[in-house]
């Protein structure tokens, strides 16, 4: 039965602040605040190919500030005076930041624009704090498309860090490195950010509408009905996306409750770190704890949808317990089936590279780390500081 309007906003609220989510211990950092600048918050895209000089593709490594990618993706369309869907790009950058990542321009001549591109930014009506800078450009033979990149590498910087009681303990900044440390070695939670869900759950609220809509199709001669269904607008592809990460966050704030997020239990559906591949362990015997131990696998919640041939009995019966029970994650299932989305797995817990944490000062502490694509900084920040303050937001 679908929620009364005030209900749902008040569900939708709850499920898109990812600030409540459980942590399986309390963050060592009291609170700070964050994004305070864009140079705080430092994110440089990871991406190994090897460019060959030559094809109708120009790709461009931009740095951008205060600038999301969208944008900067028509405004390299406008200068190219080429077609939005001619510009290539690998993953969706934050705002309020400094980001540097690729994009591609399909040039069928491989003319250059005439006017340059620092001339051309001269006559963009842009706001304070705007930026954008190119700084490589290689020609290749194909376009930039989406997940291209492995990882992100993060350098973010916190300010007014309080550590409670422990702020006036001369050994407090000593402790909090080494909690931090431990952390970081062990693996947080992989919950979705609050960027994903929208403002105040926004692209939820989309999904829901999206849902109660009769199936788009279009004539095909691919099978006896002679239709086939639409593929998704990237306004419809982004409800849909919102929808299946509010019920991961949920199945894994259950696992993280019980404690076993990053332990796996009887009937686990594992993931093989770094790729696609699954398999399921009945017993959580001595290898499978090893292998979790050096993070070579992860256990799994589902990215649902339409029920997949490799599956757990006793693993769907605990998520599909967890989803009946909500109203409105149960609304939000029955449409991913009913749009046949085709049902993933995702790794509950997440593991950072090359993690370090440095004190400026007595309320300034650096982080630097790299994460997989798909995955969220402010994921790993919610781990180690139990409040997170966005200035001027």
């Amino acid at each position: 039965m679908p929620l009364d309007t005030e209900t749902q906003t008040l569900e939708l609220q709850h499920l898109s602040d990812t600030s409540k989510l459980p942590q399986p211990s309390k963050p060592p950092i009291l609170a700070a605040n964050f994004k305070t600048i864009a140079q705080d918050f430092i994110v440089e895209e990871l991406l190994e190919i090897e460019f060959g000089g030559t094809g109708e593709h120009l790709w461009l490594q931009i740095q951008k500030e205060n600038m999301n990618t969208a944008f900067v993706a028509q405004i390299l369309a406008d200068w190219a005076q080429i077609p939005l869907k001619d510009v290539g790009y690998s993953g969706i950058k934050d705002r309020k930041a400094q980001t540097t990542q690729w994009f591609s321009l399909r040039l069928p001549k491989k003319e250059l624009p005439s006017l340059p591109f620092t001339d051309f930014m001269q006559n963009q009506n842009l706001n304070d704090g705007e930026k954008v800078t190119i700084l490589a450009q290689q020609w290749h033979l194909k376009k930039l498309n989406r997940g291209t990149h492995q990882q992100n590498r993060f350098t973010i910087v916190l300010r007014e860090v309080s550590l409670d009681d422990k702020d006036n303990n001369p050994t407090a900044k000593d402790e909090v490195l080494n909690q931090l440390n431990a952390i970081a070695k062990s693996g947080v939670p992989n919950y979705f950010g609050a960027q994903r869900f929208g403002i105040e759950g926004n692209n939820i609220a989309n999904a829901l509408q999206l849902f109660v809509k009769p199936l788009s199709q279009s004539k095909t001669s691919n099978n006896k009905s002679g239709k086939k269904r639409r593929p998704p607008t990237p306004t419809q592809s982004l409800a849909i996306s919102a929808a299946r990460s509010a019920i991961f966050n949920q199945i894994l704030a259950a696992r993280v409750l019980e404690n076993s997020w990053n332990q796996g239990k009887s009937g686990e559906i594992f993931n093989l770190a770094g790729s696609g591949s699954i398999f399921i362990s009945d017993d959580i015997d001595e290898e499978i704890q090893e292998r979790l131990a050096c993070h070579d696998i992860h256990p799994t919640g589902a990215l649902w949808g339409t029920p997949s041939a490799k599956t757990s009995a006793a693993i769907a019966d605990f998520e599909t317990a967890i989803v009946e029970k909500d109203a409105l994650l149960s609304q939000l299932a029955a449409g991913l089936e009913r749009f046949e989305v085709k049902s993933q797995r995702r790794a509950l817990r997440l593991t950072l590279s090359d993690f370090k944490a440095d004190w400026l000062d007595d309320k300034t502490i650096t982080l630097s780390f790299s994460l997989p694509k798909g995955s969220f900084a402010t994921s790993v920040l919610a781990s180690l500081v139990q409040t997170l303050t966005q200035p001027n937001r």
